[in-house]
């Protein structure tokens, strides 16, 4: 079968990590009788030096025309030190969002047996941990009406939600629990925000419809709490867009490298596949930076594309690698390979 892939390498260490995802994709077009066409696009602050713009209307019409779009990181210092910058490259991340309907974050947290010891959690604590959080992403404070005064003395940032957003993101993550263990923590702060007791009010009415399903319920400082003592409790967490950035970047540490976690951003029109991990500018151009978790994010774009068994062929060359210890810096400093290298053996393995 054909496909047509969008390809935003964008900034910092993405070219070289979506180079690696790319091989690896070959491998399993090579094995199993698929053609992958890649048609690469610039995002971020390369597409900001490109064309003056973080997201062009260009590259939205790439991705609109698309089965699926591979996507590495967006950031750059030189923005990150301005706070006075009228356009930056997360503004390119947040309209690819809200252009496509990227309505929800789909970030797997699972621990890798040959890597326990990696994790800065005791072992009884994450072994066997594995869970997935569900984060809104158009919504909320994120794109809330903002601004400052005239003064530049007070800023505020809105926070807004409608039922029906808080109804699909909520129906998403119940089909993912009845899929896994059939339990879903809703993460909210009703005792204080009335956004969240909007989330708590749709949750109470929609887990009559799903009597199959665990649901319970936690606000968000305790959840962040409980992510660090009991990790294993959770099955499925579902919240808002800025409670589900914290508390998922949070999760990602337990594993022990953020470059080992995908994620997937659901779409009305089509769905972006990416590493959780930024663009790690200090890495840049040096060949060091973790693939896996790009390559990672390509198996879960193939098994939206109902390629079950490729999606699985990668996640095994995946597990193969690490136990083989054949991995980078941030996993074994004495003896890292290098991010081609790991590419380079993990297709092989794809294909072998």
């Amino acid at each position: 079968m054909d496909f047509k892939i969008a390809t935003l390498p964008g900034d910092g260490i993405g070219p070289e990590i979506v180079d690696q995802a790319i091989k690896v994709m070959n491998a399993v077009g090579e094995k199993y009788g698929h053609q992958f066409d890649f048609e690469f696009a610039p995002t971020g602050a390369a597409a900001i030096d490109a064309v003056g713009e973080p997201y062009p209307d260009s590259t939205h019409e790439v991705c609109m025309n698309a089965d699926a779009v591979l996507f590495g990181a967006i950031g750059d210092p030189k923005y990150d030190n301005d706070p006075k910058a009228k356009v930056r490259p997360e503004q390119g991340l947040l309209l690819m969002r809200k252009k496509l309907g990227l309505y929800a974050n789909i970030r797997p947290v699972a621990t890798f047996p040959s890597l326990i010891d990696k994790s800065p959690l005791k072992n009884d604590r994450v072994e066997g941990a594995d869970f997935v959080v569900v984060r809104e992403l158009t919504g909320g404070i994120y794109f809330g009406d903002k601004g400052r005064s005239e003064d530049l003395n007070r800023a505020f940032d809105n926070c807004v939600y409608t039922k029906e957003e808080v109804e699909r993101i909520l129906k998403l993550a119940y089909d993912y629990a009845g899929k896994r263990n059939k339990r879903l923590t809703v993460v909210d702060k009703a005792n204080v925000l009335s956004t969240s007791r909007l989330w708590r009010e749709v949750a109470q009415e929609m887990e009559k419809d799903y009597a199959d399903i665990e649901t319970d319920y936690m606000f968000v400082d305790n959840a962040a709490m409980q992510l660090i003592q009991w990790p294993k409790k959770f099955d499925v967490m579902v919240t808002e867009n800025m409670f589900g950035d914290i508390l998922s970047d949070e999760a990602s540490v337990i594993t022990g490298s953020l470059g080992l976690l995908p994620s997937a951003s659901v779409g009305v029109h089509t769905s972006v596949f990416e590493p959780i991990h930024g663009s790690y500018p200090q890495a840049a151009g040096k060949n060091i930076a973790n693939p896996v978790a790009t390559i990672l994010s390509a198996a879960m774009l193939l098994e939206s594309l109902n390629l079950l068994e490729e999606a699985k062929a990668v996640r095994d060359a995946v597990n193969a690698s690490l136990d083989a210890d054949f991995v980078t810096e941030d996993i074994n400093k004495e003896a890292g390979k290098s991010t081609s290298e790991v590419g380079d053996w993990i297709a092989a393995k794809v294909k072998a």
